[in-house]
Formats: C-alpha cells, sequence, structure tokens
C-alpha cells in the first residue's frame, strides 16, 4: 500500500466513529459538524470498502470489520501523536507532557506522595494521570501497554515486557479489633474457619499470597470481595472477617480504629513491585527520566514492616 495515495486526516474520525459508533456523538467529540463527519464516513467506507457502522434499532454497531480496527486505529493514533511529540532533548523543568500510569490504589499510597514531592521540585508543568489496574487491562498486558506509559505490577504476572524493580514489600494479615476469635496471634486454624475478605478473587486476577494459601491447603471462605486494598481494612472492622495487607500499607493503616494487624502464621511470598512498559518506549528521553523518578521514589521507601 503506498501511503503517500492515503489520507491521514481521516484517522482521527475513524477512531471517534468506532468509539462513538455514533456520527453524532463523534462529531460533538471533534467539534465537526455533522456533514463533515458523515462526509469523513463516506470516504472511510469507500476506503476498505465495508459499512463500518450498520444500523441497528435506534443505534449502530460494528461491522465485523470495524471491530478488528478499533484497537489498531486507536494504536496508530497514539503512535503518531508520540512520533510528533518528540523533542531531540527533555527539560523536566519546562515540560509540560501527562504521563499516563496503570496502578492500583496501593501503589498510589505507597509511592504517591514521594513522586508527588519530585515533580513539584523539578518538574511543576508535568501531570501524572493514574488509572486503574483493571484485571482486562493485566490480561492484555502487552497491547493495554500500548496506550499507557507504565503499569505498576508486582512480579509474576507479566513476562517479556521491560521493568524496573521499584521496592520490596511483605504481606501481614488484618483483624477486627473486636474479633474475639482471634488471640494475640493468629493460627493456620483461624484462617481455616473464619471468614475472608479478598481482592481481585478471579481465574485471572488474584494476588500471588491468596494462591499460596490454597498451596497450603486451605480453602479461605470468602464472605466479601473488593478490588481496593485500601478498602480492606473497612471490610474488617467489627467483623470476624481476616484479610490480607501488603506492609507498607498495612504502616499507613496502623492508626486507623478497629482493626489489628498480625503477622501472617506462614511465610507468605515475597512481593517485588515494578513499573512495566512498552518497548516502544525505552528510547524516549522523557520516559527514561519519569522511569527513574519513580525508581527514586522506590529507593527513599522504608523497608516494608
Amino acid at each position: 500500500m503506498n501511503l503517500t495515495n492515503l489520507d491521514l486526516n481521516l484517522l482521527v474520525p475513524l477512531d471517534m466513529l468506532l468509539r462513538e459508533k455514533s456520527v453524532t456523538r463523534a462529531a460533538a467529540r471533534l467539534g465537526l459538524s455533522q456533514p463533515a463527519l458523515s462526509s469523513s464516513l463516506a470516504r472511510l467506507r469507500r476506503h476498505f470498502g465495508d459499512q463500518l457502522l450498520v444500523r441497528k434499532g435506534n443505534a449502530y454497531e460494528l461491522t465485523p470489520l470495524a471491530a478488528q480496527l478499533r484497537p489498531r486505529a486507536e494504536a496508530a493514533l497514539i503512535g503518531v501523536r508520540q512520533a510528533f511529540s518528540a523533542h531531540p532533548g527533555f527539560d523536566p523543568t519546562t515540560s509540560g507532557r501527562e504521563f499516563r500510569v496503570a496502578a492500583s490504589d496501593y501503589v498510589v499510597a505507597v509511592l504517591g506522595a514521594a513522586v508527588g514531592r519530585i515533580l513539584d521540585e523539578r518538574a511543576p508543568g508535568v501531570r501524572l494521570r493514574f488509572e486503574p489496574s483493571t484485571a482486562s487491562i493485566v490480561d492484555n498486558a502487552p497491547e493495554s501497554l500500548r496506550h499507557v506509559d507504565g503499569m505498576m505490577l508486582p512480579h509474576g504476572y507479566l513476562r517479556g515486557v521491560p521493568h524496573a524493580d521499584l521496592f520490596a514489600d511483605s504481606w501481614v494479615c488484618v483483624v477486627g479489633e473486636s474479633n474475639d476469635q482471634v488471640g494475640d496471634a493468629l493460627t493456620m486454624d483461624d484462617l481455616r474457619k473464619l471468614p475472608w475478605v479478598f481482592t481481585y478473587l478471579s481465574a485471572t486476577a488474584f494476588t500471588t499470597v491468596a494462591r499460596q494459601l490454597q498451596a497450603l491447603g486451605i480453602e479461605p471462605r470468602v464472605t466479601a470481595v473488593v478490588e481496593s486494598f485500601l478498602a480492606v481494612p473497612h471490610l474488617v472492622a467489627g467483623t470476624d472477617r481476616i484479610g490480607l495487607l501488603q506492609g507498607h500499607v498495612a504502616r499507613l493503616l496502623s492508626g486507623v480504629d478497629g482493626v489489628r494487624i498480625l503477622p501472617c502464621p506462614f511465610e507468605p511470598v515475597p512481593l517485588v513491585e515494578a513499573l512495566w512498559w512498552h518497548p516502544m518506549h525505552d528510547d524516549d528521553p522523557e520516559h527514561r527520566w519519569i522511569r527513574e523518578v519513580f525508581a527514586e521514589a522506590g529507593r527513599a521507601l522504608a523497608p516494608a514492616p
């Protein structure tokens, strides 16, 4: 295909039409008139030899070809933006770049303050946008990493992509202060008989230490599931439930009323948190700089309790 014969201006309307599945909404998002966007849609239909959007009832649906094009158009547009926003050098004091990072509330709580201080001191115009690292994002990590500047995950979920280790952590148990079934220390029998609150309980979304319990012959009786580590103490306080938390989070929550932090009655698997990114960012000077910011913030953490 000869790219010189293509109108790359059609890439933006193609991406928005496939996102919105509506000429009206896509035109509003792009600040264009409906006739102008309808003209673009007609040209796209001629190019692909496909309707792309077909009416079904009162709405439009993507054709099979359009469904294939949607992630490709988004990735192409991101690539174009990155190519044309590149600079020969990078001065953090004058940069206004926004970095998008997928991360759990745990990582944001642990590293957020330190990273924020570094940016305030050295790059006041730089903005960080933290987005939740959902199960679907992690499951489709090779493709997801094309759309963000990085993903914060511990080792054990991703392989074959660049990463930088940030900090090590441990696991502890959390129980309610009013839970009179637990003494000064938890026992393995407590883990078997008491109810649990789990984070990320599905076939692909899980914590490694939760899987370790099963390897130890314990099938936890899970009565609450939450996709947030910081919410765990609130689902434990005033109940008989047990929860698992990272040591750094436990330190932050040590003053929370209604909960006790206790050592696990087994040796939990260690946790090493890392920043992962797509190889296309390897030589980007701005990206190298933000990677070092996160690494510096991780090095500044005190050892996990």
